[in-house]
């Protein structure tokens, strides 16, 4: 279909009209869009609109989170969940459902990794390729993000990448593309850093050569809210949607652009098209009809699913009628999601409390036994104790609050506060049968492990989570989560932690290809649980394996007394010579429903993904001719069957041993500069401006602590003080974490038109000590910025036909 469009609404259709809503324009039959954040839950804000969550939103069901979901190893009860979010989006009239969030989980550290699936890749886009297929069979759009190489809060709007292309394309690109590939999703959202130099929403290697060109990706790349740093070169790159209003500064930058020649309309087009097609395509009259009860069902079956039992001495399941004493605040206010943008206003909330009621047990006590946020309490762990002394079991809810996990903020250690651990030692001195059961939305450390009988870990499980744990306390449900993530046994024992965050200007991905399990496994160095662990009230037994060319087969018995799930995971390393590479690689599983002493044959197939690399020199994928360990077992460390594999390949081995001698060993924990500029295949780029070097326009505001003004100096200690303040209330400021790491230019992108480009370059200017000339700058540009705000809205309000041209034909 060809319309006419001014060159005044095309370059406006690339940029937000509102805080979630993309630009309309009536006499053309284009409408706006609603978008709404929506990983585990739709939250289709209230009232003012704002992208941090601050303001309330509309009851929708909590799902557990992506972390959560991931244990379950069920890409058929992810695309179950997204089924129930796309019809929720739907009802409450939003169109594209801002998630899943699948970036990989670098560090433990990562303040939203309760957000994300896992630390592999092929786990991650499985799982996240469910989700889009069943938020988009409801006929709304889904978005996974963030695009990409995003693995840290900490100047999250400032920071730059820094990393190898295989180490890219292997671990940071490939769960995308697996979603794209298998679930073809009509949007994606940038990411709000730096990729080797370039922003992600102006990055044309990413948004065009692979996303779109190699993929074949054909929908809208939509801004991280604030995340847009130039118009022109986003337009240009591949990106289409600026959200969220940054007012009609951006589209005049586009004018100006094809005006002066420096934006091709053939690329103005593109990205308009891309928008009219998104408009076209989603249509949420297809969903089904919501049922609140039958999603807090859904809600309930997918956290029994992804529950993780780590540690049973044999006192779980506890039998009807046991004495139990309950002990922990998160009994009574259950941690079931994180905070930041994601937060959802659940249509109903289990408590382990209430739900204590269909169990079976008998609750003698509960005690709260400790405050949530810290600070040792003598009357309350004493309490505890007592309750414990006459109690046949102790349930004792641990967990992280909610100041440990949130958006806009990393953590600075894996520990669970002192006194929840202080009171695990005395309970365990007067009750030997001390269950703990955990909230945490990624890994934490356990030198307290052999304190507890059992430890049930039901992550951040949703509305329903806390009657799903206590199933498993039970034996109502068979446990079958599988850890998506490694424990490792202390923090400094993770391969980025010396380079985890990036403080400067760039975060150096230096470990490589080694996250996660690929270099515990490979550096044999140990961990407390290693990459997809769980324990079962069954046993299962694996054997008769085969490999051909076309995949794996072997029989799986369950030998135990009670029917239950095993999850057995194929891995593939390569022998010999040739590029480094993993020991192990996850590269196929399944999730398999036994009822006692029934045996199967499952077949693990061969994809695209199992034997290929990314060669550099070529510049493509390539399968290394040789021989290959296939493995299949219950974790990447619990392997019960192997056989080698004999691969003709399309590349012979290419061996950098002596160029990479950290790489071909994974010692990849003190990389030196010159290795690592030997993977990039460049020099590093400096990860700090000079001393004294002024302030730019992506100078994150925290970086005012060193400003030749002392009114931004004092504005900076101020915003501190504050976060420190609201951290020390239980109560995060997303708000102030935004500010504190958001770049200058986002003044410009956040405040839907009241200050343009030409404006926040005179506060900069400002900040730098240059007053005088800064303020006068300022009152210019405001001046000019509403005069032409005013002009163009009228342009766009009442157009000529002299400005009329022809949008592209799609």
């Amino acid at each position: 279909m060809t319309m006419e469009l001014t060159l005044a609404e095309k370059a406006a259709l690339l940029s937000g009209q509102s805080v979630w809503e993309s630009r309309a324009v009536p006499r053309a039959g284009i409408r706006a869009l609603n978008l709404s954040d929506g990983p585990h839950g739709i939250r289709k804000q209230l009232g003012s609109g704002d992208h941090l969550g601050i303001n309330g939103s509309a009851p929708a069901t909590c799902f557990p989170t992506a972390a959560t979901v991931a244990n379950s190893w069920n890409p058929e009860l992810a695309e179950l969940v997204g089924e129930a979010l796309g019809a929720e989006a739907a009802a409450l009239d939003v169109d594209v459902v801002l998630g899943p969030g699948l970036n990989i989980k670098r560090s433990p550290l990562c303040g939203r990794n309760f957000e994300y699936f896992s630390e592999d890749p092929y786990l991650s886009g499985k799982v996240a390729a469910g989700y889009v297929r069943g938020i988009q069979s409801q006929g709304v759009a889904a978005c996974p993000k963030h695009f990409a190489a995003n693995s840290q809060e900490l100047r999250r709007l400032a920071s730059d990448s820094v990393v190898d292309e295989r180490t890219l394309r292997e671990i940071y690109l490939t769960a995308f593309e697996i979603v794209v590939r298998e679930a073809a999703p009509k949007t994606i959202m940038s990411a709000y850093n730096r990729v080797n130099g370039t922003y992600a929403h102006e990055n044309a290697h990413l948004l065009q050569e692979i996303l779109r060109d190699e993929w074949g990706f054909d929908g809208l790349v939509v801004s991280d809210w604030g995340g847009s740093n130039d118009a022109v070169a986003a337009a240009q790159a591949g990106g289409t949607l600026e959200m969220p209003s940054p007012g009609l500064d951006s589209a005049r930058q586009l004018i100006a652009a094809v005006e002066e020649g420096r934006l091709s309309e053939e690329d103005l087009d593109a990205r308009v098209a891309e928008v009219i097609a998104l408009v076209e395509r989603v249509d949420p009259a297809l969903a089904r009809k919501v049922d609140d009860a039958a999603h807090h069902a859904l809600a309930l079956r997918v956290a029994q699913e992804s529950q993780v039992l780590l540690r049973n001495t044999g006192v779980l399941p506890l039998a009807q009628g046991t004495k139990v004493a309950v002990v922990g605040d998160f009994a009574k206010t259950p941690r079931y999601q994180g905070a930041g943008s994601s937060l959802v206003n659940p249509t109903q909330l289990d408590t382990a409390l209430e739900a204590m009621a269909g169990t079976g047990l008998e609750m003698t006590a509960y005690a709260q036994g400790f405050h949530r946020l810290g600070g040792q309490d003598e009357a309350l762990a004493a309490e505890a104790v007592e309750a414990a002394r006459g109690a046949d079991a102790v349930l004792l809810y641990l967990g992280l609050d909610e100041t440990s996990e949130s958006e806009g903020n990393d953590r600075t250690h894996m520990r669970l506060p002192s006194n929840q651990i202080a009171l695990l030692a005395r309970l365990r001195e007067v009750n030997e049968n001390v269950v703990v059961i955990l909230s945490a939305g990624s890994a934490i450390e356990m030198p307290w492990l052999e304190d507890c009988a059992a430890l049930v870990h039901g992550y951040l499980g949703g509305q329903a989570g806390a009657a799903a744990a206590l199933d498993v306390v039970t034996g109502t449900i068979n446990p079958s989560g599988r850890l998506a993530e490694t424990y490792p046994v202390r923090l400094e024992d993770n391969p980025s932690h010396r380079y985890y965050p990036g403080r400067g200007e760039t975060a150096e991905y230096r470990e490589g290809l080694f996250a996660g399990y690929r270099y515990y496994a490979t550096a044999q160095v140990p961990v407390l649980f290693p990459f997809g662990f769980g324990l079962s009230y069954t046993s299962f037994e694996y054997s008769d394996l085969a490999v051909t060319d076309a995949g794996v087969t072997f029989t799986l018995e369950n030998t135990g007394d009670v029917a239950g799930a095993e999850v057995p995971q194929l891995y593939i390393g390569r022998e010999g010579a040739g590029v480094h590479r993993p020991v192990r690689e996850l590269k196929g599983f399944a999730k398999v429903a036994l009822e006692p002493g029934e045996k199967t044959t499952v077949t693990l197939p061969f994809d695209a993904y199992t034997f290929r690399h990314y060669s550099v020199a070529q510049g493509r994928w390539a399968v290394e001719s040789g021989e290959y360990t296939v493995s299949v077992g219950a974790s990447v460390e619990d392997v019960r069957l192997t056989a080698t594999h004999t691969v003709e390949g399309d590349a012979a081995p290419v061996d950098r041993r002596d160029e990479l001698p950290s790489y071909h060993a994974a010692t990849v924990t003190d990389v030196s500069d010159e290795e690592f500029e030997a993977l990039l295949g460049r020099e590093l780029p400096a990860s700090t401006p000079g001393a004294g070097a002024p302030l730019g326009l992506n100078s994150p505001l925290l970086a005012m602590h060193e400003a030749r003004n002392p009114a931004a100096r004092f504005a900076a200690s101020t915003l501190k003080r504050l976060i420190d303040r609201s951290q020390r209330k239980g109560k995060p400021d997303l708000n102030l974490y935004f500010l504190y790491n958001m770049p200058f230019r986002s003044i410009a992108k956040m405040t839907n038109g009241a200050a343009s480009m030409e404006m926040v370059e005179a506060i900069v200017t400002i900040v730098n000590g240059r007053s005088f000339a800064g303020i006068g700058a300022l009152a210019s540009g405001a001046v000019r910025n509403a005069r032409e705000s005013k002009a163009m809205a009228a342009d766009l309000t009442h157009p000529t036909p002299q400005a009329s041209q022809p949008a592209s034909n799609r």
